[in-house]
């Protein structure tokens, strides 16, 4: 049997279970919490899977290891910068955002301010956020299906991407939160596997040493520095940019995490604070020994295999390699079966995670925009359910459009925008809100706003939406400076805006924020207002 046929009835299977499991959560979904929030019913465990499935995403497993392979050290920045951020999320973030909302990050914004422009700008901010890094998912499903399927065109990679957008609205209009987060489990359970049994074969043709299998990757890429710094960032040919931009990326990759909003719903699905506690320590647990996978999985591409000049991002170095190690061990049919494996793998985390991320935008847009801003608080709960459901489809359909326009883009990249997004509008709001007395509505909207605006700006006149070779408008050029990732400037601004918009504003509200200080810390009111 050939991989294209292995990888389509692999493929197949997966779509087939998880549609089954959508199909049990669907009958199981009788209210807003059970769509927003799984009902509250997911245990420390179940919940640290989900946030892994959600969090190792085409980026972790694809677009890292290409960066490795094809940037050594540097590309491996991009593993301690997703993994460290996860102490800002257990640390400042989860259990507070457990205690103080209900089912989005608007709802901790708006409950101490004026709700209406709080919950404005938090759903604007969530859909821009997730759009983005649904793109990031869209380009990976589009460069490893042409890779196991042996399309070419990119027409053919255009309707791989319409059909994983398709799939991923089922999932979040009939499964919901239950649904999404039952495959996001499925999901973290086979990518680790997979990337386990890479990792153990890699390792085992260099005799479980590392430093072979590093020299043997310096070698066989024909690049001196591929084991230092400064063969993507702070090159000599960028100068003192490069260096400001690898710090501006490192501030991305450790801040966003934090303000991401579909990793923020998830500290809603737990019955407890506790809970929510135990699902990140489970969560980075596992999320850390993945990163320590990809470092085997991206250096042994670097060694192993020859990328093509056609995939100048190194979207496709774990698949190749998952076929070169496979066939170094079993012959050419165990590479074909490993390679569509992890091949079906990957297309789960692309699945999983394209579910979380449309859940997590069509959840604010229904829950803050429809409900508290435009029928301000008078929508019942089906009516919330059901916006949710059509919003799910539009998000789904510019995700598609613009996952088309952003082929060739590399994933991990990508997703390092939304991080920057996320750390400038959302993160501010976020910290300031918990931990800030006098912090009041026009702080909110000026931190989210600001912040939001000038990361667009900014990522808008860099190259890389014209200007360079991998730019998403390749043959035009309206660049202003050579800044890739926005964070340096847009995050200290953000922070800024929020305070210089506080303090121009007499609004204060001492006694909410006491009542959110308790909450928050303690859990005391917490579950009555979730019931309410």
């Amino acid at each position: 049997m050939s991989s294209h046929n292995l990888a389509t009835i692999l493929f197949l299977t997966f779509v087939a279970a998880t549609l089954g499991i959508t199909f049990w959560a669907s009958r199981q979904t009788k209210t807003a919490a059970d769509y927003y929030a799984g009902g509250r019913s997911f245990s420390g465990l179940q919940n640290g899977l989900a946030i892994g499935g959600d969090y190792m995403s085409a980026a972790s497993f694809l677009g890292i290891a290409g960066l490795i392979a094809l940037s050594g050290y540097d590309g491996f920045l991009y593993s301690i910068g997703f993994l460290v951020a996860w102490l800002v999320a257990l640390l400042l973030v989860a259990e507070l955002m457990r205690n103080s909302g209900k089912f989005t990050m608007a709802d901790v914004l708006a409950f101490r301010m004026s709700p209406r422009p709080v919950r404005t700008a938090a759903g604007v901010s969530t859909i821009i956020v997730s759009i983005f890094y649904l793109l990031a998912q869209m380009v990976g499903a589009g460069a490893l299906v042409g890779l196991l399927l042996g399309i070419t065109s990119d027409s053919g990679k255009a309707w791989t991407i319409v059909g994983v957008g398709a799939l991923m609205v089922i999932y979040v209009v009939f499964g919901g939160m239950k649904g999404t987060t039952w495959v996001q489990i499925v999901k973290a359970v086979l990518l680790m596997g997979g990337a386990a049994l890479i990792t153990v074969l890699v390792l085992a043709k260099y005799n479980f040493n590392l430093s072979t299998l590093l020299g043997a990757a310096q070698e066989a890429s024909g690049k001196p520095g591929l084991l230092g710094p400064g063969l993507k960032y702070g090159t000599a040919a960028q100068g003192v940019m490069g260096k400001i931009d690898l710090i501006s990326l490192g501030l991305a990759l450790v801040l966003g995490t934090a303000g991401l909003p579909h990793i923020l719903i998830r500290f809603y699905t737990v019955p407890t604070a506790r809970d929510a506690r135990k699902s990140v320590l489970w969560g980075i647990g596992i999320i850390g020994v993945f990163y320590l996978f990809t470092l085997v999985i991206g250096f042994g591409a670097a060694a192993l295999v020859k990328i093509p000049p056609t995939d100048t991002s190194g979207n496709t170095a774990a698949p190749q390699l998952a076929n070169a190690i496979g066939a170094n061990f079993f012959g050419e049919t165990g590479g074909t079966i490993l390679l569509s494996l992890i091949g079906a793998v990957a297309f789960a985390t692309i699945l999983a995670v394209v579910a979380g991320l449309t859940l997590a935008s069509s959840s604010s847009f229904a829950h803050d925009l429809y409900a508290h801003v435009f029928r301000r608080g008078q929508a019942s709960e089906r009516q919330e359910v059901v916006v949710a459901r059509i919003s799910a489809l539009v998000i789904g359909a510019i995700a598609i459009a613009l996952g088309i326009l952003a082929q060739g883009q590399n994933v991990a990249f990508l997703v390092a925008l939304a991080f920057a997004l996320a750390a400038s509008g959302n993160l501010p709001a976020i910290l300031y809100s918990l931990f800030w007395k006098r912090f009041n509505t026009t702080g909110a909207v000026c931190a989210i706003y600001g912040g939001l605006i000038s990361a667009l700006i900014i990522v808008f006149f860099s190259p890389v939406v014209s200007g360079a070779k991998t730019a998403l408008f390749k043959n035009s050029d309206w660049h202003l400076h050579s800044l890739s990732n926005p964070g340096i400037i847009s995050i200290p601004l953000g922070f800024l805006l929020g305070w210089l918009g506080t303090v121009l504003s007499k609004e204060y509200n001492a006694a909410k924020y006491s009542e959110m200080e308790v909450r928050s810390l303690t859990g005391v009111g917490a579950e009555q207002a979730v019931k309410h």
